[in-house]
């Protein structure tokens, strides 16, 4: 169970380490998105995605030096959330389907630590 934790960490990490640089960086079609579905200025969507950004790389390091529950249902629910959005914003569902895995991957780690940790 130790290497499927382990390989679920990393994978979890990566995925929030890689979406936090893309935010911070300010991806476009994201601001764009933030701007729309909550109605506000493009500097304050920059704003927003660089707080996002910056709080996906605060998980990514929590999930890889002490793997937190609640940081865990964070992730499940953020990584559902965004994925989400695709289709709300007018991309195809598969757009959504694709990205099970963000959060899928963090609600097994969860999962497998509550598990060993009841044992």
């Amino acid at each position: 169970m130790n290497k499927a934790i382990w390989a679920l960490r990393i994978g979890v990490a990566g995925e929030f380490l890689g979406h936090g640089m893309l935010a911070i960086e300010g991806k476009k079609d994201w601001l764009k998105w933030i701007s729309d579905l909550t109605n506000v200025s493009e500097s304050t969507a920059a704003t927003l995605l660089l707080l996002i950004g910056l709080l996906d790389v605060a998980v990514a390091l929590i999930v890889l030096v002490k793997p937190l529950k609640p940081v865990l249902l964070w992730a499940v629910f953020w990584g559902f959330w965004t994925a989400l959005v695709r289709p709300i914003v007018g991309q195809p569902i598969w757009d959504f389907i694709e990205r099970f895995a963000n959060w899928a991957a963090p609600l097994a780690l969860y999962y497998l630590l509550k598990e060993k940790s009841s044992v």
